[in-house]
């Protein structure tokens, strides 16, 4: 039969194995070329194709118990396509049935199509089915050609992410995507857009179920007892993402570690099935996690109880050249741990005076929604931040603050201290020159003499050993602006006056600025007198713990002690008391108010601190005024904060509703009759619970108390001084929470990484900040839920 072969021929020369049957072809061509009545052109030697008709999967075959060949159908012509349409479609040939007859059909199927491939131009009754038997006459024989699904390569990438579950492929002329999962197809057009596809993947039951079939392996894991124990582990690709760029952030690795050779393949060897993504993939990753984890923690803001202490500080990035503020925030939680964190570090244009920043910080708490929560807002001792203040108390809402705002500025402590110390170390004498460094000169010139060079240092640590002290602290220059890197200068070389007094014998260099016995002596004398300070800065430094209620013993130690070196048989320290006592007084009456109620609130101390350290600083007569001051403060924070508490218990604790029976209002009906009948005594809520609390007895000072922890078991009993208690013992006591970041910030605007925009840098000291604050292992449980829900498709 000619047909089969010029379309096996034309088949065959579309196919990698069409140079083996163009001979075969050609002898079908010729075949062909001789009958004009099976469909080709006697002229010009060519056979016109079949026409094409719809699509129809033809009905299965009907065989006859015949041997006889059926006749040849007749085929309806069309031009020739070219060669590639035929390496795309599939033939069909069919022989619908006669008038009258429904079935009969003859159908070519992939196994008779190879068949036609060979010379024989005789068909098989495979081939072509015989006529039905109906009453017609014979049939016609229609030629099916069905598309074939075909596999879209794209010419350019696709940018959505979805196409990663769905493959596009041509079907009938037109564009299908195909799911991967359930091989569903949806419509591909070039305005059908991808919601519809991002819809069905949601739903995907296929997709969803598959998602969840993943192999796990067993693992070793350690109890919080340090107990081994084995578990169950199955790899997740998001996880994995996840945790990349969260130790990015904590361990202030570079953006571009994803690339380097060597971090891939350790991932390869690591966990085959982790796929590294790139550098810009990263950077979102690290972007939208801090987009969610600042949305969870806006969510816990709300939902607290406490109010929130507020720090901030100004810094210059020298690479960038860029104003940067750092925000952190302060309170006790509903499960009562102190939490303390860093919330915004944001760039701030210039000019950085009083307008712009009060703008900046009053927006950044109206974004997080804590405006109406804010305790306290501590602020360096200058000029600019009171401007600051006067302009953020007229846009906050005063009616929410505590005493609308009388107490939200609170001064740095440790600003002041170090305010007193520089006056107390940059006293003149009348020529105009610094006493201070007049004083402690040489021993500053020896330790520098011998620190300058690593040769000087070696003979130095030589001469310690040979003096049998163990060499733990090495000798290093201060900074004459810094009090405290003086101090450590000192407490240091101290350590070492043998050894200094043995190598200025051998050093001639050494010999002009050799330190003398006096000038020992006063180093030391100085070196205890700074001690104090430096002690101080520090405890009141940590955000770790409660300083609030070290805050004022603290303080007046220090006033006693510069109260007590006035009387100093040397006139260099009497001078220096003299003025670190005038700048502590300046700022004394700023600070002690809110801090002696943090005081009275700690039961190793309450009003009795008071009388016993008010007789020392304001004599018997100013005594009973100043106490009288602290303690109708403490009263206004009572009536204000029972009055808000009213309509919501006495507690904050949970209270249990039982169902009342007819008996129970039956009881309590007496109960309210007899109350009724009571005469009314006029009484204070307020100074009856403030009573009750400042009458106990105090508990030992020696003993190591937590004072969180007692406020909140032990102290259920004073419902309104709890609630008060837990909002001023978050409250710091100095900005060093706020400056410690910079020191941070310092190493992540490097001058290799001076190109990192202010939102990708926000984002990694932020999400560095809550990681270390544990904040993102409390909120870890609902992370892959809620991101799931904001970026359905970003790990994917």
């Amino acid at each position: 039969m000619p047909y089969p072969q010029a379309v096996g021929r034309q088949l065959a020369t579309a196919t990698p194995t069409g140079r083996r049957e163009r001979g075969e072809a050609g002898v079908a061509r010729r075949h062909l070329a001789e009958r004009p009545s099976a469909g080709l052109s006697a002229a010009h030697g060519r056979r016109r194709l079949p026409r094409i008709s719809h699509p129809v999967r033809p009905s299965p075959p009907v065989r006859h118990s015949s041997t006889a060949v059926a006749p040849r159908p007749a085929l309806q012509h069309r031009r020739r396509p070219p060669l590639a349409f035929f390496s795309a479609q599939r033939y069909r040939m069919s022989t619908p049935p006669t008038s009258g007859s429904g079935a009969g059909v003859g159908q070519r199927t992939r196994a008779s199509r190879s068949q036609t491939l060979s010379t024989d131009p005789t068909p098989t009754p495979s081939d072509v089915a015989a006529p039905s038997q109906g009453t017609g006459g014979a049939g016609t024989a229609v030629v099916n050609i069905e598309e074939e699904e075909i596999v879209v390569g794209n010419k350019r990438k696709q940018k959505s992410e979805v196409w990663n579950d769905f493959k596009k492929i041509k079907v009938a002329g037109g564009y299908k995507a195909e799911c991967n999962w359930c091989h569903k197809r949806l419509s591909a057009g070039s305005n059908a857009g991808t919601n519809h596809l991002r819809g069905h993947l949601n739903i995907c039951e296929s997709r969803l179920v598959r998602k969840d079939l993943k192999q796990s392996t067993l693992k070793y894991s350690k109890n919080k007892d340090g107990s081994i124990f084995v578990e169950k582990y199955v790899f997740d690709q998001d996880i994995a993402r996840k945790e990349l760029a969260l130790m990015i952030c904590v361990h202030e690795y570079p953006l571009s570690i994803v690339d380097h050779v060597g971090f891939r393949k350790f991932c390869a060897a690591l966990q085959p099935l982790f796929k590294v993504v790139s550098r810009n993939t990263i950077r979102k990753d690290i972007l939208d996690m801090y987009e969610v984890q600042k949305l969870s923690l806006m969510n816990s803001f709300q939902q607290g109880q406490s109010r929130i202490a507020v720090t901030t500080d100004m810094w210059t990035a020298n690479h960038q050249k860029k104003g940067y503020m750092a925000v952190t925030v302060h309170y006790i939680d509903d499960n009562w741990n102190l939490k303390s964190y860093l919330l915004r570090f944001l760039y701030v244009p210039h000019p950085h005076n009083a307008e712009v920043i009060s703008e900046v910080l009053h927006d950044i708490l109206c974004d997080w929604r804590i405006e109406k929560k804010v305790s306290t807002i501590t602020l360096d001792n200058c000029s600019t931040n009171d401007n600051v203040m006067k302009e953020l108390q007229d846009k906050m809402p005063l009616s929410s603050l505590m005493l609308r705002g009388r107490l939200i500025h609170m001064r740095c402590a440790a600003h002041i201290i170090n305010l007193a110390v520089k006056d107390g170390m940059g006293i003149k004498d009348p020529t105009g020159i610094k006493v201070m460094e007049e004083a402690i000169g040489r021993v500053r010139e020896t330790i520098g003499f011998w620190s300058a060079t690593p040769k000087r240092h070696e003979r130095f640590e030589k001469a310690v050993a040979q003096e049998g002290i163990k060499y733990e602290k090495r000798i290093a220059l201060d900074v004459k602006t810094r009090w405290n890197s003086t101090y450590l200068m000192l407490s240091i070389a101290l350590n070492y006056i043998h050894v200094f007094d043995r190598l200025a014998k051998k050093e001639k260099l050494c010999a002009p600025f050799q330190p003398t016995e006096q000038d020992w002596k006063f180093a030391r004398y100085l070196c205890d007198r700074l001690k104090i300070f430096y002690d101080t800065t520090e405890l009141l430094s940590a955000t770790s713990y409660v300083t609030a209620n070290l805050f004022f013993p603290k303080v007046c130690g220090i006033y006693l002690a510069i109260k007590k070196w006035q009387t100093s048989d040397n006139p260099i320290i009497e001078e220096m008391s003299a003025a670190m006592k005038e700048k502590f007084m300046k700022y004394w009456a700023d600070v002690h108010g809110l801090m002696a109620v943090a005081t009275v609130l700690d039961p190793r101390y309450k009003m009795k601190f008071l009388y016993a350290m008010y007789s020392q600083i304001y004599g018997p007569d100013g005594m009973h005024r100043e106490i009288m001051k602290v303690r109708d403060l403490l009263a206004d924070l009572v009536k204000e904060y029972q009055s808000s508490m009213e309509g919501f218990g006495a507690t904050d604790g949970g209270a249990v509703s039982t169902a009342q029976n007819e008996g129970d209002v039956e009881v309590n009906d007496i109960f309210d009759q007899y109350l009724s009948s009571e005469p009314v005594v006029p009484t204070s809520y307020a100074s009856s619970e403030l009573d009750l609390y400042l009458e106990e007895n105090v508990l030992p000072r020696t003993m190591n108390l937590d004072i969180i922890s007692w406020w909140n078991v032990g102290a259920l009993k004073f419902p309104t001084l709890r609630k008060i208690a837990r909002d001023i013992m978050a409250i710091p006591v100095t900005t060093v929470a706020s400056e410690s970041v910079f020191s941070t910030s310092g190493r992540i605007i490097s001058p290799h990484r001076s190109r990192l925009a202010p939102k990708m840098v926000e984002a990694l000291m932020c999400m560095q900040a809550w990681s270390r604050a544990d904040m993102l292992g409390i909120l870890y449980k609902s992370y892959i839920q809620f991101s799931s829900l904001c970026f359905p498709f970003h790990f994917s």
